[in-house]
């Protein structure tokens, strides 16, 4: 996807790799990468709250949330992080979310951005985990509630890595997440986290259903076309970006 955006932009010398790097070598990894060249990085699971943590600086809304998944290093050597999980799931909804009820699944660093940007945006949110400690720590830290059970809303939002194994069957994600087939038709909207060329098992569950849903891919690119911006300062484009996300397009 972003290199993609490079060729589309012309931006000859720009790459994005992949880089695998094990929790415990995160943050020697990281604070190695400005003087290896790299203008920026995004993390995913586990590394968001830890990406936080060893910041110079940071967004006020990466400080709010308690993570962050977009690094760019600074030509003076400082690292400065910021979250484009939680503007990127906006995007992606693509309606205002004022006024409605909202359940999101997880307590990690996605969860954290989905549910400040839920209630930055005017909704109601309650946070549900399978650790009820994690949900209720989360919810005291973001002023939202936590529950015991996933109960009926508009929005439904899972940032769980639930899914993400394909030989899950559909019965047991649900079962993983605490829902049933008659609670998942409630809701007006799923929003999935997990993101696959193909759409996962909770999308294809609720759009079965007649449920509304925006999958994970969705949400990558808009945080991706944030990430773009940051860290080359030109405006992202989109729809090649887009159609490389999707398998249509490697660069």
């Amino acid at each position: 996807m972003q290199r993609a955006a490079f060729a589309a932009l012309g931006l000859r010398g720009w790459s994005y790799q992949h880089l695998p790097v094990p929790p415990e070598l995160f943050v020697e990894t990281v604070r190695a990468l400005g003087a290896a060249g790299f203008v920026g990085a995004n993390v995913t699971v586990p590394h968001k709250r830890v990406a936080l943590a060893l910041a110079d600086s940071a967004t006020p809304a990466a400080r709010a949330i308690g993570a962050a998944n977009t690094l760019s290093f600074l030509p003076d050597g400082s690292i400065d992080v910021d979250n484009t999980d939680a503007p990127g799931m906006l995007a992606a909804i693509g309606a205002p979310v004022a006024g409605l009820s909202a359940v999101v699944l997880g307590a990690g660093g996605t969860a954290r951005a989905a549910a400040w940007a839920l209630r930055e945006a005017g909704a109601s949110v309650a946070v549900w985990n399978r650790s009820a400690e994690r949900a209720q720590a989360l919810a005291a830290d973001l002023g939202v509630s936590a529950i015991s059970r996933p109960q009926a809303a508009d929005l439904l939002v899972n940032t769980t890595t639930v899914g993400m194994d394909e030989c899950m069957s559909p019965a047991d994600v649900l079962t993983t997440l605490a829902l049933d087939s008659d609670l998942l038709s409630s809701y007006a909207q799923v929003v999935d986290f997990v993101y696959a060329t193909a759409p996962t098992v909770l999308v294809s569950a609720a759009r079965e259903r007649g449920v509304a849903t925006v999958d994970g891919l969705e949400i990558l690119v808009a945080q991706g076309v944030l990430s773009f911006a940051r860290w080359t300062g030109l405006v992202a484009p989109l729809g090649p970006m887009r159609r490389a996300a999707e398998g249509g397009d490697d660069v």
